[in-house]
């Protein structure tokens, strides 16, 4: 195992560059957010009981987007180039296309096919990180929980409309 040492984080850099990641993480995640709204495309679908009321989602993503830029960061600054990183990026870049394909495209099953990858991709990340920092991988449990649950809210509003 690869663990950054405590010296690792005595200057600005690592600390600058965590912010970088939650200002990037945070900030382009509520951009999409305010711009992807449900609306009434989405008020008017066929939902399953369990579908939550619509004020839960933004204080959830808000802190699982502080959970997995964190994430982010501590795999980086061990290994900027690892797989693992790698899988963060592209399960970053797929989180942030789900929303407008979804509430602006209203395009259910191809949003659909996003998540099953995000969540694929949330697993493989836990997987590779928790050979590099521990704490890396269990910060994105609770992201896999939810993607999890969001995926079968997709697929059941899917089969419901």
């Amino acid at each position: 195992m690869t663990y950054a040492s405590l010296a690792d984080y005595r200057t600005p850099r690592p600390w600058i560059t965590l912010a970088i990641f939650l200002v990037v993480v945070i900030g382009v995640g509520g951009l999409i957010g305010t711009q992807s709204t449900p609306g009434a495309w989405y008020e008017g679908l066929n939902k399953p009981p369990f579908n939550p009321p619509n004020w839960i989602f933004g204080p959830v993503w808000f802190t699982l987007y502080v959970m997995i830029a964190v994430a982010g960061w501590r795999i980086y600054m061990i290994s900027p180039s690892a797989t693992a990183m790698k899988v963060w990026y592209a399960q970053m870049a797929l989180n942030f296309m789900w929303s407008p394909i979804w509430f602006i495209a209203h395009l259910i099953w191809p949003a659909f096919a996003v998540i099953a990858v995000i969540l694929a991709l949330i697993v493989t990340f836990i997987v590779l990180a928790r050979k590099l920092d521990p704490i890396a991988a269990w910060l994105f449990v609770p992201y896999l929980v939810w993607v999890g649950f969001a995926s079968l809210l997709n697929l059941s509003i899917g089969i419901l409309n």
